[in-house]
């Protein structure tokens, strides 16, 4: 058993069955609370892994857990001081993904994965994900793109709808902290409607919580690129790398939605008198609803108004953010 010393690393892996970690072990907390528990239930791996997100990658044995740290350390520099070893490019640069477009469905609310994404626009192979199985609606790891190390945070749709909640607040922020400790670029995946709503959310701090990633990416003064495949609403937007937060280049889907709030939401508010005095107020909230769609709900306007630097086209993702890192690779920003 181990203090919060673990906590002061930059990554912690654990094996299972024989790794735990805890404050006070089984045999002090049923002293002062009476409660019954293992060393297992209480700091296992899978505990530390999935629940508390303390530790970072679990291990099904020692042997397993080394060739881990080995892979992990493979993505970054010997210190803080120099950046990550950058490889012969092991895939085409300018290979188009065609696929993405199947991938990501146009519409709003139908699901998929982010990992298909990610895995189409790097180097073959190359995802390393850390944290896998903690707050698994954000998605965070490391992978290379023209052979250079980048980490990519991304909204994950099938879990929660793509919102961000306390957890993957905290497990986004702290990663891209690390990014930015190692001189390591960061590429932004955004799809997400907006924090999670809840009263357990607003008891538990979400806006403390939700301000640290806004704070990691200011903060930051690695290159930076943004993509946004989908939805963008609101303070979602604004945890997950848009312009105002001092990001590098912001690109954007054609089904990108970028807006304060959602369509549905966004009617509701603007034409509630007209929606309540209507002859048929469904008709009329669906009109609106499409109104708002037509107008506002797409990333034309966010280009006009500069917030997004360039509406491309899907297949060209992979390409669009290797240009960018290639032009971003003497940045320097004290």
């Amino acid at each position: 058993t181990l203090c919060g010393s673990p906590a002061l690393m930059d990554f912690i892996l654990m094996v299972k069955n024989t790794s735990f970690m805890f404050i006070t072990g089984p045999a002090a907390i049923k002293a002062v609370t009476q409660e019954e528990t293992t060393n297992q239930s209480l700091g296992g791996s899978s505990v530390h892994c999935q629940k508390s997100g303390v530790a970072d990658l679990e291990a099904e044995n020692d042997e397993h857990c080394i060739e881990r740290v080995k892979t992990l350390l493979s993505y970054l520099p010997s210190n803080c001081f120099e950046k990550p070893l950058r490889i012969p490019p092991q895939d085409d640069p300018w290979r188009l993904c065609p696929n993405l477009e199947q991938i990501v469905p146009a519409e709003r609310k139908k699901v998929y994965d982010v990992h298909l994404v990610i895995d189409e626009i790097v180097d073959k192979g190359s995802f390393f994900e850390i944290k896998p199985d903690f707050a698994r609606n954000m998605v965070t790891g490391f992978a290379r793109m023209d052979g250079q190390v980048v980490g990519i945070v991304a909204n994950q749709p099938r879990v929660l709808g793509g919102t961000i909640d306390i957890n993957a607040s905290d497990k986004g922020a702290r990663f891209i902290q690390i990014l930015d400790a190692y001189n390591i670029p960061i590429v932004t995946l955004m799809d997400t409607p907006a924090f999670l709503p809840g009263v357990g959310q607003e008891y538990g701090g979400i806006i403390r919580h939700g301000a640290k990633m806004l704070y990691a990416y200011s903060e930051a003064t690695v290159p930076t690129v943004t993509i946004i495949l989908r939805k963008a609403y609101g303070g979602g937007w604004s945890a997950m790398a848009p312009k105002e937060l001092g990001i590098d280049l912001v690109f954007a889907w054609p089904t990108a939605e970028c807006a304060s709030m959602g369509p549905e939401g966004a009617a509701e508010v603007i034409w509630a008198k007209e929606i309540a005095s209507a002859p048929d107020p469904q008709e009329a909230r669906k009109r609106f609803v499409e109104e708002y769609d037509r107008n506002f709900a797409n990333p034309y306007l966010a280009a006009a108004l500069r917030v997004v630097d360039d509406v491309i086209h899907p297949a060209e993702t992979r390409r669009r953010i290797v240009q960018a890192l290639r032009m971003l690779e003497n940045k320097e920003r004290p």
